[in-house]
């Protein structure tokens, strides 16, 4: 690091020299290393008053910090909000906000200790704020929380709004006196005030970033108050809801507090962890520093759960809680690197839950595991669950889905303005980084690799790091060189798509060679290393080890080896990118992935066998006819949920988007006279959940159509499932996108059915889907231009208003919907610009459409950020289009 100083010094004196003249928009990244360079020894002091219903709060701090250097104007971040009065060093200044600054002059600044103080205040509101209000129509109770990720801490009161300027902070909360208030550290002092209200001093915190500081506020009930185990708040409505889950939610969080901190040799970093159920979150989960935000929906199921349901709920929790470690206690020095926090949150979450898991079943058959011997067993834990078929089902078509798109991005992704970070989140941090985690991991060993993150984590205690210091931890722990390793996964886009030539004489294998090419058509090759798996009749299957950095590869050790069946080059998932079979193994294995055949493992192995399957048909090499037929045959005698739930998801797609409507009205009775025998006479409940759940995409037709009326009516009972209030919203929604004479009389009915908080919500969501062209025009224009509108209404909502058999209703909105992309960049919380695109262009089918967005793309001035998310989206609808070109739509 510190050869590049003489360089950094360069540019910061051209940055600052700028900002005396012209103050830019957001945090480029030229003023957050000025400001890095100059500024340290943070510390805020903050107070709100939270005011029931009142649109802004009222604030005060108090900011003290360290120069090096008062010789130029320095930089302080605020927008949105309204200035009263600002202090520098005890001299007034001109309270002006200035494209989202505060310039301090540099008269009034003094090298050494700084103070600055201020009177502001910023908004609150249900969407498009940093501090948030969420009404409870249950009740008419309000609850007020902070979002500041990842550069909204300066809507809400005056900061260094970057990573790497972290603060000690003090906050001071002003509520009324009913109201339970919750913060990154533990209350210090209460007083009380006039008016039934009260004042709550937190104590300061360790350092922090300012996305990480949070504050919730309302009547919030603490549910099994446990000493020992974390916190764990509810809004007062859901109050008994949550109380019948928390016990395993909080033994799960603590017996991951014990195994990550056994497992990186770093204690749990901050002084208490609060976990807050949020009700109309913005994401699952957001890793506060002592005070995780988790989605109420992600906890609190809304829909009648199944075992992947709870393991999912187990990953948001754990994901979250090693975000205390990776992202909190270590903090990315940059959004450039947000997969060092992302990444290793999601793969970490994997490697505890098998840890937790491992230990639960030593103790069930009272064998040990020293490198486990602080944990304890979890109750309920999921003992007979593959965790790694679940990161392979649930993470890793996301990343492929993404990497294979002319719209992806590398893993570290260039920032240059904190205003762009927002297009960072995403399947490539989330999905591909921990598949790449998982592959280095292997290629590594377990050992080095965990020594490695120890090395890493104990290097930047409550400080800043970026990759480079990661792979130099990895390479002191391992003693192999990770640079060029590095360069490829990390710094360039895309994937290997790997295909496997073999030949066989006299029964044993005459050669054999492994195969890539990079997805995105380019001469990148790519470093790989996986396991082989040779499959054979008699299910005594071989896996050899391979890797190798070239296009074209032979693996030495299959020679000689007797003649396999079936080849699959990525046998346990320790790779990643696209392992495709050959058209001898592609026939074998279709007609043996029967569950009844012992032929083909069941598992993760029949998994991964579906998958490439499946990305066979996107690549336009399977006929996804030939992929709907083989579903038919092999998902009555499937017993496996997950599984189950990918085979159906996907046939559902094909019949949606790839087939046309002769072929779909063939199959889909087919497909839904099976789920409706298997949720009535499954043995087993989830999967009678799973195949229920499949119902509102295959009711357009009988017998689904009756099948769903009938459940809504209560003429007809899925044996131990009761029915919950979003699985009875997700009928009603297919009734009324497919024009169901009945729709509008289930729908009032289950009005008055629910509370008022759910009727209002869903009922917003459900009728998204009408299928007129007044109720599309209403929907879109109080998409864009009602801020009172909760956000996730709206993102919950995009799925309807574009049903699958709507396109030629929604057409017509796919550029009003790309022209909207600035607006909603600028106003919409992370995630909701990759659901508003993938809603608008997913659910489309015809070249007319696809060719549109193209157009687009060719002629509109949009930023390069937005213009890779357009092309991911739309890659999708290039697919279809591709696919029914090719095989036919008739």
């Amino acid at each position: 690091m510190r050869l590049h100083i003489p360089l950094l010094l360069a540019v910061t004196t051209i940055s600052v020299s700028a900002f005396a003249q012209a103050v830019p928009n957001g945090i480029p990244r030229s003023l957050a290393r000025e400001r890095a360079a100059r500024v340290s020894g943070l510390q805020y002091s903050l107070h709100f008053s939270l005011v029931p219903h009142a649109p802004t709060t009222q604030g005060s701090e108090s900011l003290t910090f360290a120069l090096n250097n008062a010789s130029e104007p320095l930089l302080l971040d605020y927008r949105d909000g309204h200035l009263d009065s600002l202090t520098l060093n005890g001299h007034a200044l001109p309270p002006e906000i200035d494209h989202g600054h505060l310039v301090l002059p540099a008269k009034d600044l003094i090298e050494g200790r700084n103070t600055i103080e201020a009177k502001f205040e910023s908004h609150v509101a249900p969407a498009e704020k940093a501090i948030i209000s969420y009404q409870d129509h249950d009740d008419g109770s309000e609850y007020i929380y902070t979002l500041f990720v990842p550069m909204d801490a300066s809507m809400a009161f005056p900061c260094f709004d970057q990573p790497d300027l972290k603060g000690r902070f003090q906050l001071t909360l002003d509520a009324p006196a009913k109201w339970t208030v919750i913060s990154n550290t533990n209350p210090l002092i209460a007083r009380a005030l006039p008016d039934q209200r009260r004042e709550t001093t937190f104590a300061v915190t360790e350092p922090l970033p300012t996305y990480l500081v949070a504050f919730a506020a309302g009547p919030f009930v603490k549910v099994h108050p446990v000493p020992g185990l974390p916190g764990l708040y509810v809004r007062k409505s859901r109050a008994a809801a949550a109380a019948a889950v928390a016990p395993q939610v909080q033994e799960l969080a603590a017996a991951g507090i014990r195994y990550l901190s056994h497992y990186f040799h770093q204690p749990f970093p901050f002084p208490k962890y609060d976990m807050v159920l949020i009700p109309g979150f913005a994401y699952g989960g957001m890793e506060h520093a002592g005070a995780t935000f988790l989605k109420e929906d992600e906890i609190l199921f809304r829909s009648a759960p199944t075992e992947a349901n709870r393991v999912n709920r187990d990953i948001v929790v754990l994901h979250e809680l090693t975000h205390q470690w990776f992202g909190d206690f270590t903090t990315m020095t940059w959004f450039d690197d947000l997969w060092l926090k992302e990444g290793f949150a999601q793969y970490m979450a994997y490697q505890s839950l098998s840890a937790l898991q491992q230990k639960q079943e030593s103790s069930m058959t009272g064998s040990t595991a020293s490198s486990q011997s602080s944990l304890l067993p979890v109750t309920g834990l999921h003992a007979d669950t593959n965790v790694w078929k679940y990161f392979y089902q649930t993470i890793k078509p996301a990343a492929y889905g993404i990497d294979e798109t002319r719209g992806t991005t590398p893993i570290y992704q260039s920032i240059p303005n904190l205003d762009d970070a927002k297009s960072a989140y995403g399947a490539i941090v989330y999905s591909k980084a921990p598949g790449v985690l998982k592959q280095l991991a292997f290629v590594l060993g377990q050992k080095a690799f965990r020594k490695g993150l120890q090395d890493y984590l104990a290097s930047h205690p409550y400080g800043n790091a970026d990759w480079n210091d990661l792979i130099q931890s990895l390479q002191t722990a391992s003693g192999k060189n990770l640079q060029a390793w590095a360069d490829l996964w990390i710094r360039h886009r895309g994937m290997p798509e790997v295909h496997v030539k073999w030949s066989c004489s006299d029964g044993k294998i005459a050669s054999f060679t492994l195969n890539q090419q990079d997805v995105l058509g380019t001469d990148t090759v790519w470093p790989i290393a996986t396991n082989v798996l040779l499959g054979y009749l008699s299910g005594h299957n071989i896996t050899l080890r391979a890797q190798w950095s070239a296009a074209s590869a032979p693996l030495p050790q299959a020679l000689g080896k007797a003649c396999p069946a079936y080849v699959f080059a990525n046998a346990g998932d320790q790779a990643y990118g696209l392992f495709l079979l050959d058209p001898r193994s592609r026939e074998f294995v279709t007609a043996h992935l029967d569950p009844t055949d012992s032929t083909i493992p069941g598992g993760l192995e029949q998994a991964m066998l579906w998958g490439s399957l499946w990305q066979s048909v996107r690549l336009t090499e399977y006929d996804p006819n030939q992929y709907l037929q083989l579903a038919l045959r092999d998902l009555p005698d499937e017993h496996d949920e997950l599984l189950t739930s990918s085979v159906l998801a996907r046939s559902e797609w094909a019949l949606h988007h790839y087939v046309g409507p002769q072929t779909r009205q063939q199959l889909v009775p087919r497909f839904a006279a099976l789920a409706v025998q298997r949720m009535q006479h499954d043995t087993n409940p989830d999967l009678r959940t799973v195949w229920f759940r499949s119902l509102p995409g295959l009711a357009q037709q009988q017998p689904g159509r009756d099948a769903v009326k009938s459940l809504l009516a209560g003429k007809l009972q899925i044996p131990g499932v009761k029915l919950r209030v979003s699985d009875r919203w997700n009928l009603i929604t297919a009734l009324i996108a497919y024009g169901d004479p009945q729709a509008e009389t289930f729908l009032k009915a289950e009005q008055k059915r629910d509370t008022p908080d759910e009727a209002s919500r869903y009922a917003y969501i459900a009728r998204a889907a009408v299928p007129t062209a007044a109720n599309k025009r209403y929907y879109f224009s109080d998409y864009l231009h009602n801020p009172r509108r909760p956000e996730d209404w709206i993102s919950s909502s995009l799925g309807a208003f574009n049903y699958w058999n709507e396109s030629s209703l929604t057409e017509p909105y796919v550029q009003p919907a790309l022209e909207a992309l600035p607006q909603i960049k600028q106003t919409r919380k992370i995630f909701f610009l990759v659901t508003w695109l993938d809603a608008f262009l997913g659910n489309q089918t015809s070249a007319v459409a696809d060719r549109r967005v193209h157009e687009y793309l060719a002629m509109a001035p949009i930023s390069p950020d937005l213009r890779l998310k357009i092309l991911q989206a739309v890659d999708t609808l290039d697919r279809t289009v591709a696919i029914r070109a090719k095989y036919g739509a008739k």
